[in-house]
Formats: C-alpha cells, structure tokens, sequence
C-alpha cells in the first residue's frame, strides 16, 4: 500500500505536467522578422488550430549561425529570414528541408521559391528610386544603371555595401547584365554618392528631407513605415517623396523578399507545412499588405490603398537563389569600388 506522502508527490507531480505546454502542438519559428503584425498572425494561426508557435528572435546571421552550431538537436521547425540570399545560404548549408504541398507551389509564382522547395517567399518588398518630389521631375528617372549619370553627383543616397538588399541589388545587376557593367555600375554610383552610405532605408529618406540629396534607393516597407509612423520627422521625411520604379522599359524592378522554410531536423514537417500554407493563405497575404505595407507573394491577394497609390509596376522575373548565388561576387565588386 502506498504511503498518504508518495501519493501527494505523485499527484503534484501529475498537476505539473499537465500544466507544461503540450510540444506536439506547438512550432518552434526562429524568425528575423519583429513586428507586432506577424504575432498577431501566430495568434490567430493557434486560436485556428491549436498550434502555438514559439518564437525565438534574433537577426538572420545569427539564427543561421545558431542551426549550424545545434545541429540535430536544434528545436526549430522554422526558419524565417529576409532577403532570398540567406535563404539561399541556409540551403547551400544544409539547414532546411524540401516542403511538399501543392497549395504552396501554385499559389507563388516560381522565381519566388526555391526549386527544390527548400524555401518559399511569403512577402515581397520592391526596392525602388525615391526621389524629392519638389526637386526632381521622374521623367528624368528611368532604370537602376542610370544612376551613374553625370547629373546625379552628390545626389544619391544608399546605405552600405554590407547590407544584404544592396548586395542582392548589385547580384541581379550581375545576374541580367554581367559582371563588367555590374562592376561599371557601382564605381558610377559611388562617384555620385550624396554622402558616405550610413543608416538604414529610412535613414536615406530622411537625408532627402535634410537636403543633404535629392534620390535615395530603398525598400518600399520602409516608406510605409515612415509614412505611417507616429514621429512627426518620419512622416514629413515620407511625405516628401515620391516613388518611382526603375526599369520598366526592360526586366522590371528589383524584387526582395521575406521567406520561410523548414529547418533540417525538425520532426514536425507537416504541420511546419500547415503553417506555410496559412501564411500564403489569401486572408493573411492581405494583413501583410494593409499592416506592414508589403506586397502579397499571393496573387489573388489585395494590396493596400498606400501600395496602391505608387502605382502597378513591372517586377523583375529573376529567380531569386541567384542573388544568393552571386552574392560573393556582389560583396567583392564592392569592396574594389570603394562603396563602405
């Protein structure tokens, strides 16, 4: 006969692991992404199926760094990062596995996913010329190349060659025109620097407003976020320009993405698929669009009134593991043109 003790213990015991969350019925996101928007997502995706999603932040590199060193014991199902070029990375690393699910290959188009499905872009940002609507008439604008000319020295502002949109920027470049005019390319833009790149896209835009140049080359996230921020500097700074989409004429406008994939060695493939498939389900592709000012990867889904108002535009079609391909040649080409 059990003692009165043992089975007070048992029972504490029991009331405890009932009380620790059920790990079957959860994902573990490591995600480079931190707006409230995509948590509020997480939360309805478990309010919707029961599936917490635990999620561990930190910048791409480092979440990168942290599959590799965990190794198989790593918790994580997921692997959200920005910019196809460190999805890339992840996979030439062996950090992911291949998704299976048809919801997902027709619903993105092809050159916004891996082809071995090891990765899929869930939202797209467009990197854009946006220039000083007092100062500048967008007629004299046309592509990304022709901001070597003579008529923009001291007006351009971009931040540095370290950052990965640039690098992947400078990766399509090589990718549709070359290496040499890539190289020809970013000694033309260096020379009509505004400045020594320094901050981020909203940094550039801001610059524009201070006078100190009259086009900057950002991400359209970050025009909606000043349009829409609560500092009355960054509205103004966002409300000074205008939008202009490079390259019409030709390939179309340089696309950047957010993207996820399934880490190597989790064990819950298919429900990690579940979560990718409502992601890219046409209800969440628009809370994307109207919260976070990116454009959907669905193409049933609605763009915002804000993405709306710039105008529909061509993208360019490059299939985007190439920027991650490239993206040692881009670095390099950099640094021997002098862009910090």
């Amino acid at each position: 006969m059990r003692s009165p003790l043992f089975i007070a213990v048992l029972m504490l015991f029991v009331a405890a692991s009932c009380a620790q969350p059920n790990n079957d019925d959860a994902l573990t996101l490591y995600t480079h992404r931190h707006y409230d928007t995509d948590q509020q997502i997480f939360d309805d995706f478990e309010a919707e199926t029961g599936i917490k999603i635990n999620v561990v932040n930190a910048s791409a590199d480092e979440l990168i760094q942290r599959l590799e060193n965990e190794g198989e014991q790593s918790p994580a199902d997921l692997l959200i990062s920005v910019d196809a070029g460190r999805l890339v990375r992840a996979k030439e690393k062996g950090l992911l596995q291949p998704f299976e699910s048809e919801m997902i290959e027709n619903t993105v188009p092809d050159y916004l996913q891996d082809n071995d499905n090891a990765w899929v872009s869930i939202t797209k940002r467009a990197r854009v010329i946006v220039y000083d609507k007092d100062e500048v008439d967008p007629a004299e604008l046309s592509t990304y190349e022709a901001l070597t000319d003579d008529k923009w020295e001291d007006e351009v502002l971009i931040r540095s060659s370290g950052n990965i949109y640039n690098q992947s920027l400078l990766a399509s470049i090589i990718a549709n025109n070359g290496e040499e005019a890539a190289r020809e390319w970013t000694e033309g833009v260096v020379e009509n620097f505004a400045r020594n790149p320094q901050g981020n896209d909203r940094d550039q835009v801001k610059a524009i407003l201070a006078g100190e140049g009259n086009l900057a080359v950002v991400n359209t996230y970050y025009l909606g976020r000043l349009i829409n921020s609560s500092d009355e500097l960054e509205r103004n700074a966002g409300n000074a320009v205008n939008v202009f989409f490079p390259n019409q004429a030709d390939r179309g406008t340089h696309i950047n993405v957010s993207g996820i994939g399934i880490a190597k060695h989790s064990k819950k493939a298919e429900m990690a698929t579940q979560f990718i498939e409502y992601l890219l389900s046409k209800d969440v592709q628009e809370i994307f669009a109207s919260e976070n000012y990116e454009y959907p990867v669905n193409p049933e889904a609605n763009i915002s009134e804000l993405l709306q108002s710039w105008g529909s535009f061509k993208e360019d079609p490059l299939p985007l593991q190439k920027l991650g391909e490239l993206n040692q040649q881009a670095v390099i080409i950099f640094d021997q043109a002098g862009w910090q």
